[in-house]
């Protein structure tokens, strides 16, 4: 029996004329309210006193400037909770407002910065770990897990050529893209008494059921998904619908003709697509705590969170097929980030992405020949590069090192800002000063384990596929077996955002998510590491744990951040 407390708190706030985050497209403004969003807690104590606080919010990703915030108000309003202690999550819907991050680049169509916005996240979250701590009370905390059924049309994957790649997964035809997911949802009951009275589930698909011509705020459906659960749920009942891994899995049909059958499915038609997609996420959470066989949580709490440097990583060789020479690089954007996915998000045109790709090829090969006549650091920086980034055609460079686009420094004259309104966007905050101090992506990332004692979570930030969640999760269970831990959940879009994580072979078609995965070909190796090595400490007592307490992300100076905050739109 655990002390539970759980609460809900609006935080919509419409910033008319702004675009929202989640499509990258300076069209998809914002200009009212569908469905409001929240910030949804649950607060859990243990015996010996140990506080654990979940936070979900209905937004787009999660920011360390957010979490930084919600850190410092917890530190003086609940010192009990250690902050390692804390998850904060995301359902990814790609119709609620973004300018929440102090690194420029997710930013940049909003565009700038919106401190106002952080403050109203961080106000409310609070108030609603606030009231989940003052209505806490004994409940028994209980896991269930279950199979969407195959002919339920709830999930596709969007990226199946990339995903045949991998060698642990069975190969699937077009007319199967339904069946190339993880169809596993999981779920964490509260009960008091028998009673079911609030509940969190981890299921991986998009947030994308409204398209980019929408202009309203909507938690899509993972929102719809909440507010149907919790009609069902005694008064004030929560229920939470976090993503798990989504990177690689669509809400719409994926498959021949899918474009078209996409089209078929707009305006007032999307609003009920995410409804009915909702319903069946809410459907089957329900079905699955009610009627299938449920495991007792048990035992006490821990958590540990590192915050590790991914620009410059040596990974594990057991990860990187016994190479000893595998590195991250410092963050790159492809070509294919830009002219995005077919269905969810249409980017850049092709023709232009066909040129872009060619410019970037030249690029890359003049910078290789003249390896041998340039100064050591650049020499290293690209030898490094190229080789942790491979097979990616490079559009934009977007480390603390350089930050260019095709090779040219972001305020250049020939960079060709029509070709893509986040370039264009960029080169304006370029010219007034908003971009000289850091880099445009989060690069020191945060990796968290929390431990109910039979239960992990494990919270990484950013988009992981289908399969890449897998080798997480095999890499992971074997250790934390050891210390009597029976369920893994794996939790995306936690703590901060930079992008996607794709295993190497998905890496190597370069689609849409290996063009975003901006660490390079060894990015999930990377993860797999610091992972396997948090693991292994949580095994020892916390007093004897050799791990990085120092390595934090770097702090934005208040004058770089009113160059870019609240700026004008265009």
């Amino acid at each position: 029996m655990y002390q539970v407390g759980f609460a809900k708190k609006d935080i919509t706030v419409v910033s008319k004329g702004y675009a929202m985050h989640g499509y990258g497209m300076w069209f998809h403004r914002q200009k009212g309210v569908r469905n409001k969003l929240y910030s949804r807690v649950f607060y859990f104590q243990d015996k010996t006193g140990a506080g654990i606080a979940y936070i979900c919010l209905d937004l787009g990703y999660v920011t360390h400037a957010m979490r930084r915030g919600i850190e410092e108000e917890m530190a003086r309003r609940h010192p009990q909770i250690d902050p390692r202690g804390l998850i904060i999550a995301c359902t990814h819907t790609h119709s609620a407002y973004g300018g929440c991050a102090h690194e420029p680049l997710y930013n940049v169509v909003t565009p700038g910065y919106h401190p106002h916005l952080v403050e109203n996240i961080v106000e409310k979250s609070m108030a609603a770990l606030d009231e989940a701590i003052a209505t806490a009370a004994p409940g028994e905390i209980h896991f269930a897990a279950g199979d969407i059924p195959e002919e339920l049309p709830v999930a596709w994957n969007r990226s199946l050529h990339s995903y045949n790649r991998n060698p642990d997964v069975t190969k699937y035809t077009e007319k199967e893209c339904h069946l190339a997911v993880n169809r596993q949802m999981q779920a964490l009951t509260v009960r008091r008494g028998s009673r079911l009275a609030a509940l969190m589930t981890w299921f991986g698909v998009h947030a994308t059921c409204l398209g980019n011509r929408l202009t309203n705020l909507d938690g899509d459906n993972k929102g719809y998904a909440s507010q149907l659960t919790e009609k069902a749920l005694p008064d004030n009942g929560v229920a939470i619908f976090a993503q798990a891994a989504c990177g690689d899995v669509s809400p719409y049909y994926h498959g021949p003709g899918q474009e078209k059958e996409r089209k078929k499915i707009k305006g007032e038609a999307e609003y009920e697509y995410a409804r009915q997609n909702g319903r069946y996420q809410s459907e089957h959470a329900l079905r699955i705590v009610h009627d299938c066989s449920e495991t007792l949580v048990s035992g006490d709490f821990d958590c540990e969170m590192i915050y590790v440097d991914f620009s410059d990583l040596q990974v594990d060789p057991e990860f990187a097929g016994g190479r000893d020479d595998a590195f991250t690089s410092e963050p790159c954007h492809g070509i294919s980030f830009l002219t995005g996915t077919p269905v969810d998000g249409p980017g850049m045109p092709l023709l232009l992405g066909k040129i872009a790709t060619l410019l970037a090829d030249g690029v890359k090969n003049r910078r290789l020949r003249k390896l041998d006549r340039l100064p050591p650091g650049k020499s290293k920086y690209y030898r490094r590069l190229y080789a942790a980034q491979c097979k990616k055609k490079i559009a934009l460079e977007s480390g603390t090192t350089q930050r260019a686009v095709l090779g040219l420094p972001l305020d250049h004259p020939l960079i060709p800002g029509f070709a893509d309104p986040m370039v264009k966007e960029l080169k304006r905050q370029c010219k007034i000063g908003a971009l000289k101090e850091h880099g445009l992506v989060p690069y020191i990332l945060p990796l968290q384990i929390v431990i109910l004692g039979n239960v992990a979570l494990i919270a990484c930030p950013g988009e992981f596929t289908n399969t890449a969640r897998k080798r997480i999760v095999e890499t992971a269970a074997p250790i934390l077996e050891k210390r009597g831990v029976e369920q893994i959940i794996f939790n995306s879009y936690a703590n901060d955002y930079m992008g996607y994580v794709t295993t190497p072979e998905e890496y190597g078609e370069q689609a849409y998510e290996g063009g975003h995965t901006i660490f390079g070909q060894w990015t999930l190796a990377a993860f797999q590491t610091e992972i396997k090595k948090l693991a292994r400490e949580m095994l020892k007592p916390q007093s004897e744990r050799r791990l990085d307490r120092d390595t934090r992300p770097p702090a934005y100076s208040p004058e770089e951040l009113e160059l870019r905050s609240n700026l004008p739109p265009r």
